[in-house]
């Protein structure tokens, strides 16, 4: 692939990956869509009740808002283990790839829906969270609109990767006309300005102010829409309005306003994002405009059924495979899995053998019981996958159904019979099939067979300082419905160490860990010599701990609630030669009401071809609660050679499209070889440094709106906290699956271009304009970029649609600084502006081969020229009148401005909900 196309893939992206989702759109009717209720939530059937009426409203407001396109054609609710009620079994629906879950907060923090999004323009997101209280509480219509209006808002956000059209921070601009605009889409929704008064003085407003050196309203000024607006558009700024029920096309989008759409997008509208999905695209608009009546299947978790099946082929005998496997398998049956999970164990090579019917794990005698049947040899033999899933299976159904078992399957060698033929049988047998590839010689079929079941996939090499296979069966471990129950990696570490020598490290328990905590050691030879002293310098020693020669482990586990701080373990090599030693601390949660702090590490896309780039992401988060401000690195392990590791940034640029929002994000092009690629990540929070965020893209609350003349309020969002708690210092690790790479060339050709800038800002300093952006790379988000080139217009769409033909800045004197540094520029205006001018600028980067980024956001900033009229200051509007909604008035001004006549106070009138 030529650069130029790697650069068409890095500017405007539209991308419409539907890979974790299980919808399927058949001739407009969404079919599938999964609402999953997460186990904390109280048993109530009215959650039920109103999840159906929602999708029952949003079908027709979907229909209508496409087109008479699409229309939400059956559903499925996955009800929890923990709630008593008996629905049909689930399939392989789950929690964590549902479309939208159901679940509180732990902390208050307000109940607007979102969408959580990480990826750019249409992007598919992540999934659609509601609070409980939300569908429970009419009074919210007022606040977010009808429950189904909102759905589709949502819905945009998660299938077509479209952004908000309001801007809490950023709530008014001034346009290029010269006016003091909302922060709106479209900007036919009119309405007034006012300031609302505190309450021990009245209930009525105010005129708003400008700000002298913003030029736009001071921030205590809110904007109050005429109720009986007619403009129809547009749903991603405020379903609320009774008469918005579409999208902004290109006839109505205000690419002006300072929105997100308007930064990811490139100032296009999201109907101009929605018509390019495959959604629309395959689907022509009804003659007609009767739709179905969408369809409810209610299903539920039933108890957690797995079965292990692991690979004792010859192969397996290489690079002690078989007792790394076997140490792995050890944790996950006596750390990760609940009590109350069935498992059984089947060996498999070109035979396979039943090690273990299910057994029920009621307390650790169980668990022991299995772990001494697990597989301790292997044959002479090469292995059949087909003949070991079907043994599996067999295994499983003895539970009563196939239907939501699932399976570990573990193989390291190429299929001797060389064929998926019972493939078919796999997809239609209703268990989920999670795969660990262990070796660059496992089966190449074994992804097929994760994606054709919804299961997990993981890729683990030979490497004796890996603990990738310990990571992966803990990461399989909590796949169990919204996190009930997790364990968390506190540690894991390896280190070859030589006769006699020793190494140390701190491990840190935090306030959301320290129930149920183990400390396991691992060896290759020898069991060396352990210190493990707690956060009161009590010491323990090798005698506490408990030996298991077959895993070549030894564990200790801290009875109760572990004591929160820093733990010092000590391993010493009493070996005669080097050998790797290793930890693994594993934990619950140390009050089950407060959920652990968790990682979600996982790639843009599960495959790719050379050069197009990838993007990897990882979410860090308390329960629905982003955290911010942690050191978070990615390792990327290939088939052959050294991994790679990748600092993951929450700056808002770059591949991260918005900054302190908890979610880390770096692409990753450094492709060594073509195959297989795993991938970990390892997250670090020093105390006090992490904290928990507000989420930022909440769907718009209207404050209330104008009628008959009148502003007119609605009943308050419930209080929040301004600012979250900072957490401790705190260490986890997670795994994040496997992805595939193909058609990689060794080549010292200059693939990639410089990002494509997206932070760019420009704000009014006296009177000159300062542009501040975060640096790209020389290659992406990677090394320093050779040059700028940065354009100034008057007109957003001529800079937008014609960046080379628009008037050059010189900024020949910044030379770029390393990607992620911030840089800034001053842009100094002739002296010949007029009252008011509106400036537009975007840039783009240059490297060393003058390879070009794509041009960067546009961002725009006003000058103007004070006049001698009584509103001096208030460079905008020149007139102020009192027959306008409201009265304009300077901040600060040093001049009175004229005053409105008195009139007699009104009455405060009773809040109205629509």
């Amino acid at each position: 692939m030529a650069a130029g196309a790697v650069l068409a893939l890095l500017g405007f992206q539209v991308f419409f990956s539907t890979e974790a989702s299980m919808v399927q759109c058949n001739a407009g009717g969404y079919e599938d869509i999964v609402i999953a209720i997460h186990p904390g939530v109280p048993e109530d059937v009215a959650i039920i009740e109103k999840i159906q009426a929602m999708v029952k409203e949003a079908t027709y407001y979907l229909f209508n808002a496409t087109g008479q396109r699409l229309y939400i054609n059956s559903t499925k609710i996955l009800i929890p283990t923990t709630w008593s009620l008996n629905y049909t079994n689930r399939t392989r629906e789950r929690y964590e790839k549902a479309d939208v879950v159901i679940a509180n907060t732990f902390l208050t923090i307000g109940d607007s829906p979102y969408t959580r999004q990480h990826g750019g323009c249409g992007e598919q997101g992540q999934y659609i969270h509601f609070t409980p209280s939300f569908l429970l509480q009419e009074n919210f219509t007022s606040l977010y609109g009808p429950f189904g209006k909102v759905f589709v808002h949502e819905w945009a956000h998660l299938r077509w990767g479209v952004f908000e059209e309001h801007n809490p921070d950023q709530p008014f601009y001034i346009s290029g006309k010269g006016q003091v605009e909302a922060t709106r889409c479209s900007v036919s929704i009119n309405g007034t300005y006012r300031v609302l008064q505190p309450k021990e003085q009245s209930c009525v407003t105010r005129p708003c102010r400008i700000h002298r050196d913003t030029g736009v309203f001071t921030q205590d000024c809110t904007f109050f829409p005429e109720k009986d607006v007619f403009a129809a558009e547009s749903i991603m700024y405020a379903p609320a309005l009774q008469s918005v029920s579409g999208f902004c096309d290109e006839t109505t989008h205000n690419m002006e306003a300072p929105t997100m759409q308007n930064r990811m997008c490139d100032c296009h509208s999201t109907w101009d994002i929605i018509k390019k999905s495959s959604d629309i695209v395959s689907t022509e608009p009804k003659e007609n405009f009767s739709i179905p009546t969408p369809t409810f299947s209610l299903i539920r978790y039933r108890e957690r059924v797995i079965t292990l099946a692991i690979d004792v082929s010859e192969s397996m005998m290489s690079h002690n495979r078989l007792w790394r496997a076997h140490q792995a398998a050890d944790i996950f049956l006596t750390e990760s899995l609940a009590t109350g999970t069935y498992v059984g164990l089947v060996e498999f090579h070109e035979f396979s053998y039943i090690l273990s019917e299910l057994q029920q794990i009621t307390n650790d005698n169980v668990r022991e019981s299995l772990k001494s049947r697990l597989p301790t040899t292997v044959t002479t033999f090469g292995s059949d996958f087909c003949l070991g899933i079907r043994t599996a299976f067999n295994v499983n159904k003895k539970s009563g159904s196939l239907h939501g078992t699932e399976i570990i399957f573990l193989e390291d060698g190429d299929n001797s019979k060389g064929s998926l033929k019972c493939l078919p049988e796999i997809r239609d047998s209703g268990a989920i099939i999670h795969v660990i590839a262990l070796s660059n010689e496992a089966s190449n079929d074994l992804e097929q067979i994760a994606d054709a079941t919804g299961g997990l996939k993981y890729f683990v090499t030979d490497d004796l300082e890996s603990t990738d296979m310990i990571a992966a069966f803990i990461g399989i471990s909590n796949e169990n419905g919204g996190g009930y129950g997790r364990v968390s990696q506190l540690e894991g570490a390896t280190i070859n160490v030589n006769p006699g020598q020793c190494v140390s490290d701190p491990v840190y328990v935090d306030s959301t860990a320290g129930a149920d905590i183990f400390f396991t050691v691992t060896w290759q030879s020898s069991e060396p010599s352990i210190t493990l002293e707690d956060p009161d310098t009590e010491v323990y020693t090798t005698a506490n701990f408990t030996t298991t020669e077959a895993s070549h482990l030894s564990r200790m586990n801290v009875p109760g609630i572990a004591k929160r701080g820093v733990w010092k373990y000590t391993l010493c090599n009493n070996f005669t030669q080097a050998q790797v030693l290793g930890i693994t601390v594993t934990s619950k949660s140390s009050d089950v009401t407060v959920p652990p702090v968790t990682v979600n590490v996982h790639m843009n896309n599960d495959t790719k071809k050379y050069p197009n780039p990838m993007v990897v992401y990882a979410s860090v988060s308390q329960g629905q609660l982003q955290v911010k401000g942690a050191k978070v690195t990615a390792i990327i392990t290939p088939e052959k050679g050294a991994p790679i590791v990748l600092d993951l940034l929450d700056n808002g640029a770059g591949a991260d499209i918005v900054k302190d929002d908890g979610i880390y994000s770096k692409y990753f092009f450094r492709f060594s070889v073509s195959g297989r690629y795993g991938l970990k990540a390892r997250v670090t929070c020093d105390e006090s440094e992490c904290r928990l965020t507000h989420l930022k893209n909440r769907v718009f609350a209207l404050p209330g709106f104008v009628e008959n003349g009148k502003v007119v309020m609605n009943p308050s969002k419930p209080p929040q906290a301004d600012v979250l708690p900072a957490l401790d210092s705190l260490r986890r690790i997670a795994a994040g699956g496997s992805f595939t790479v193909s058609g990689v060339v060794s080549t010292e050709t200059d693939v990639y271009p410089p990002g494509k800038i997206t932070d760019l800002e420009a704000k009014r300093i006296d009177e000159s304009i300062v542009l501040s952006w975060t640096a790209p790379g020389d290659d992406l988000d990677d090394g320093s970029a050779q040059s700028y080139n940065l354009r100034v217009s008057s007109n957003m769409t001529e800079l937008r649609d014609d960046f080379e033909g628009s008037a050059m800045v010189d900024i020949t004197g910044l030379r770029p600084s390393a990607a992620g540094s911030p840089e800034t520029f001053t842009f100094h205006p002739t002296p010949d502006i007029e009252d008011v001018t509106i400036f537009y600028f975007a840039l783009i980067a240059v490297d060393k081969n003058l390879q070009k980024s794509a041009p960067s956001n546009i961002a725009q900033a006003a000058i103007w020229v004070p006049t001698t009229a009584d509103t001096t200051q208030c460079p905008i509007q020149k007139t102020t009148t009192c027959a306008t909604k409201y009265v304009q008035v300077c901040d600060s001004a040093p001049t009175q401005p004229r005053k409105c006549p008195s009139k007699p106070k009104p009455k405060c009138p009773a809040p109205k909900v629509n």
